[in-house]
């Protein structure tokens, strides 16, 4: 379950709040009752920093591990799906 305080008792106790951060790996902040920010444990960041990947890269890791033809997937099926216009003018 998702821990949760306010900003101000936040503000009142960050070195616990720091502390409830190897515990829980995100702690979110209120503001009058509402949701507003979250606190995130270093270790949390780094494994949602560590999972982004440009498209090409996942890509072919995912054409490395998915077998397309267990799945049916024929690459006729992406025919006509691009549009092959040149695309407008730009003025720089």
């Amino acid at each position: 379950m998702l821990k949760s305080f306010s900003i101000a008792a936040a503000r009142h106790d960050l070195a616990a709040l720091v502390h409830e951060l190897d515990k829980k790996p995100v702690i979110e902040l209120t503001r009058r009752g509402k949701p507003v920010a979250m606190l995130m444990s270093l270790r949390e960041y780094n494994r949602l920093r560590g999972a982004h990947t440009n498209f090409w890269d996942a890509y072919i890791r995912f054409q490395e591990r998915a077998n397309l033809r267990a799945l049916k997937i024929e690459p006729r099926i992406w025919k006509g799906v691009r549009d092959v216009s040149p695309g407008r003018e730009v003025d720089l």
